[in-house]
């Protein structure tokens, strides 16, 4: 590939990044556009102002958690990094991701964006992306499993059919989990794909990232649950295996956020006849909470850094021309 090229297919995933960002904030838009502003606005006001503080105590945390990803591939790469830098990549990254999908496309290019300027090599952004990927992959593994053992036994169906699907699943996520903390044990050769070398884990490194991965799901999950408290009678052991599902299925799903997929799947498997009017507004609260305002948040940082780096640009521009003259 001539210089040129690699030039112009740099700008162009840096510039898909920025693409797959305003395409979030459209499809929360849209996901939210279906309700009356006063609609929106008494179903969350109906919730008490603690449960809303504690719903966004753990939005915070489980992004938090969420940008620990990125800690955990500095290490995977040998770099440093200011924690500053890869908290804001992570941040911002899985504020994109999460409401647009496709994690490693949407949030890969926004990681490019940001981690190229910090002068890593492309081939380094590409680790680190499907590191990443990887860490929520085996999250997903363990916490089929949990949620397995945890959902109501009605969630999965009365025929025999839905049962047995259920368990292969469980089976396979059983069976992944195990390969993968199998080979950072015992396969240490790396795995190179064109020319980029993908070296296992250590054991410790699996480990952390399936614990890593596990906080980020239980703390979003601690969202609804703070926001739904007030409808529902619900033990958070119960709660915690029927959110585990739908959020899962809703991100293989491969729709946006999950928009509908996860709703749709919540208020089926979630015990009990509880009126689905009455957790509209918890929902509501957790869409908001979990997806609008961290994306509207990202988005004020973002280009606030990008304006900033603009800045430094013109100012060290007339400084070269101010020495030229």
């Amino acid at each position: 590939m001539s210089f040129k090229a690699k030039r112009f297919f740099k700008k162009l995933v840096s510039w898909i990044g920025l693409f797959f960002f305003a395409f979030a904030a459209y499809m929360i838009y849209h996901q939210l556009s279906k309700y009356q502003f006063e609609d929106i606005k008494a179903a969350v006001l109906s919730i008490p102002a603690h449960n809303l503080w504690m719903a966004c105590l753990a939005s915070l945390g489980g992004y938090i958690a969420l940008s620990s990803y990125d800690y955990l591939a500095l290490r995977y790469v040998h770099r440093k990094l200011s924690p500053l830098k890869w908290i804001f990549a992570g941040f911002v990254g899985f504020s994109v991701s999460n409401n647009a999908g496709h994690a490693i496309v949407s949030g890969g290019s926004i990681r490019y964006r940001l981690y190229a300027r910090w002068r890593f090599h492309a081939s380094e952004i590409v680790q680190m992306v499907t590191f990443s990927g990887f860490t929520y992959l085996v999250a997903c593994f363990f916490l089929i499993i949990l949620g397995y053992f945890l959902t109501p036994n009605h969630a999965f169906g009365e025929g025999s059919v839905s049962k047995l699907t259920t368990e292969i699943i469980t089976v396979v996520s059983f069976i992944g989990l195990l390969i993968y903390f199998g080979a950072s044990l015992f396969y240490k050769k790396p795995i190179v794909i064109k020319d980029i070398a993908f070296e296992m884990p250590s054991f410790p490194m699996a480990l952390a990232q399936v614990i890593i991965g596990g906080a980020d799901i239980l703390l979003a999950s601690l969202v609804l649950y703070f926001s739904m408290t007030p409808f529902l009678d619900i033990s958070f052991d119960v709660f915690i295996g029927v959110f585990i599902i739908a959020q899962v299925l809703g991100v293989y799903s491969q729709v946006p956020g999950g928009l509908g997929v996860f709703e749709g799947l919540f208020l089926y498997i979630i015990p009990g006849d509880t009126d689905p009017a009455l957790l509209f507004g918890a929902l509501i609260a957790y869409r908001i909470i979990y997806y609008l305002l961290p994306l509207v948040f990202s988005s004020i940082l973002l280009f606030s850094y990008e304006g900033y780096l603009g800045y430094r640009r013109k100012l060290i521009l007339r400084r070269e021309l101010h020495k030229e003259s």
